[in-house]
């Protein structure tokens, strides 16, 4: 594969912090690469310096003559006279873009919404439309475009589960050609484990490479801590408990790492469950008692829009429940509902006598009032010590576990990131105490590591969880089940998780296109129904004893050479620790790891397959 950017002994420093410390990489045609770290860490600094938008201090970066390079970057930097025709499909004539069928995917897929007549078509002008509009807009424009190289900053930003889902297909469709390349920062691990075929870590000025998406990364690098000799108490971070989620986890996550199952059991062998589900679910029954909130035959409208439509629903404690669903669907209303923020047009709403709700909404205008004050007083303010995993937790202790080192904790309100005034609403929460926790879109400006710290607390929290998110990791990481919301009014049960929700949707509309308004009118009469036989998705048609026991066995043939092949990457690695002076032999070892690593794919993918044909 043809190398379309390299990049040598880079450093680059921003006032007194190295961002980049002697770095060197290289994105190669085929190259699919996912770009994790903590905020502020140099992310997007690295993915300017790809493009060309920032020198360095010293080093090198070469691009490949001719290779063009497009860039999505978080700044909206569209002109709003121009209509939505001119940004997307520039000069093209109509006959060349819709006879495109890579073009016309991109315009279903992105901008169903947009270009409905509802709201102007393509001959509309780019003024007027939301953030998330725009955002669209050009990632739209990127992907019509379609450069030899893709550098994407938070691509999945304002799409929600079904848009990310598409994204994700039409990246991995388009981006793996030898000629062309993706890079992209995200902190959504599920789209990571979807797209990625390598991970990059930018931390401390360096940038390390990981084969594969964040499943492969997380193994990856706890791996090399326990070939590092790390500590018993290191070895019990987050990164394992994230792992042993990965292994013992939602049916719907366990099957993509699947076929690294014996490693992960080796790591994780000694790592109790993530959650003492009885445990919690004792104690949240004793704080909250048997009545948690009702809403029955409740009803809530919005002008002539019915956002909810006769719904009953009865939460009951310890309950930990995801919600997905198209925007517009009110998701957001739903949580103001159970809270008794908002009237209800109809029905009821009943609250238990013992009930204490922790609501975090996507405002973070209710902290413009501590703008003066410093980190640890804003949560001190709240409660300085509380209960957490059945253990006294003080609020230092916890802000340093949500991102706010002791240092941190002494900054003004005023000084902090969008990231760091979102981790400081859920602290500010969780030290008051709640038994009912809503969550609206916690993800927001959070970076991967400290989303895995915030699902740590979480584990130990007792009491009633609602989340909205579109953030499918999260969703079936703390959640235990999940309900959707369609647009119709209705909130429906998923046993199957978000897959069943996306199959549920490709049943209701086949585009990514925002829902129509609903019609107003009687409902279901209950919101925790199964949708009805006309919408429900079909199943597949079950594979034959004959297609059974032959894919058993390719599967065990499969195994046997995926074993054989571990020994083999054992060994090579072994050979590298052992040669580590000799520079020549280290590459020659390198090109063998390549090619095992390379084999490997093609099984796992042969092992999936067989496994698709066994599963009901």
């Amino acid at each position: 594969m043809a190398v379309l950017i390299s990049v040598e002994r880079a450093a680059l420093a921003l006032g007194t912090a190295q961002v980049l410390d002697g770095v060197s990489l290289g994105v190669s045609g085929g190259d699919r690469i996912g770009i994790v770290g903590r905020n502020g860490g140099g992310k997007t600094t690295l993915l300017r310096v790809l493009a060309g938008e920032r020198e360095v201090d010293s080093g090198r970066v070469a691009r490949l003559g001719g290779a063009t390079v497009g860039v999505l970057t978080q700044d909206d930097s569209l002109d709003p006279s121009a209509t939505i025709r001119e940004v997307v499909l520039g000069d093209r004539a109509e006959h060349v873009w819709a006879g495109d069928p890579r073009i016309r995917d991109v315009l279903t897929g992105l901008l169903g919404g947009i270009e409905a007549p509802a709201v102007g078509g393509l001959d509309s002008t780019v003024a007027g439309k939301s953030g998330g509009e725009r955002r669209r807009l050009g990632l739209a424009t990127l992907l019509v475009d379609d450069p030899d190289v893709l550098l994407l900053d938070e691509p999945t930003n304002h799409l929600d589960v079904e848009g990310v889902a598409w994204l994700a297909e039409h990246l991995v469709q388009h981006r793996s050609r030898p000629d062309n390349a993706l890079v992209a920062i995200t902190h959504d691990r599920w789209f990571l484990d979807a797209v990625a075929t390598r991970t990059w870590e930018v931390v401390d000025g360096q940038v390390g490479g990981f084969d594969g998406g964040y499943a492969a990364y997380v193994l990856a690098k706890a791996e090399r801590e326990r070939m590092a000799r790390v500590t018993a108490e290191r070895r019990n971070n987050l990164l394992r408990k994230e792992l042993a989620w990965l292994r013992r986890g939602a049916p719907a996550r366990t099957s993509k790492p699947k076929f690294r199952i014996d490693a992960a059991n080796a790591l994780i062998e000694d790592v109790p469950p993530l959650r003492d589900d009885v445990e919690l679910m004792a104690f949240a029954t004793t704080r909250l008692g048997k009545d948690v909130i009702d809403l029955l035959d409740a009803s809530v409208s919005a002008g002539d829009r019915v956002l909810l439509d006769h719904i009953t629903w009865h939460l009951a404690p310890g309950a930990r429940i995801g919600i997905v669903g198209v925007n517009g669907s009110g998701k957001s209303t739903l949580l103001r509902a159970l809270a008794g923020e908002v009237p209800l047009s109809a029905g009821k709403r009943k609250q238990g006598v013992t009930v204490r709700i922790g609501h975090l909404t996507q405002e973070v205008r209710e902290l413009d009032r501590l703008a003066d004050a410093r980190v640890i007083e804003a949560v001190e303010e709240v409660r300085k010590v509380t209960v957490l995993a059945g253990k006294e937790v003080t609020a230092s202790s916890l802000a340093k576990r949500l991102g706010f080192p002791g240092p941190r904790q002494q900054t003004r309100v005023r000084d902090l990131s969008g990231g760091e005034r979102r981790r400081l609403q859920v602290l500010r929460i969780l030290m008051d105490e709640p038994n009912v926790l809503l969550l609206d879109e916690p993800t927001n400006d959070l970076d991967i590591e400290t989303l895995t710290s915030l699902e740590d607390v979480l584990d130990g929290w007792a009491g009633t969880l609602l989340v909205v998110s579109h953030d499918r990791y999260l969703l079936e990481r703390i959640a235990d089940q999940q309900v959707a919301l369609l647009g119709d009014g209705r909130v429906r049960q998923l046993p199957g998780g978000v897959e069943e929700y996306l199959r549920l949707r490709a049943t209701v509309t086949p585009s990514y296109a925002v829902s129509a308004p609903p019609a107003s009118g009687s409902g279901s009469g209950s919101g925790a129904t199964e949708p009805s036989s006309a919408s429900a998705p079909k199943a597949e048609p079950a594979a034959s004893p004959a297609e059974q026991r032959e894919a058993r066995k390719v599967m065990a043939r499969v195994e046997k050479q995926l074993t054989r092949l571990a020994q083999r990457e054992d060994r090579i690695h072994a050979a590298m620790a052992e040669h580590v002076a000799d520079h020549a032999k280290v590459l020659e070892l390198n090109q063998e790891l390549r090619e095992v690593v390379d084999e490997r794919e093609v099984l796992e993918l042969e092992w999936l397959e067989a496994g698709d044909v066994l599963e009901p």
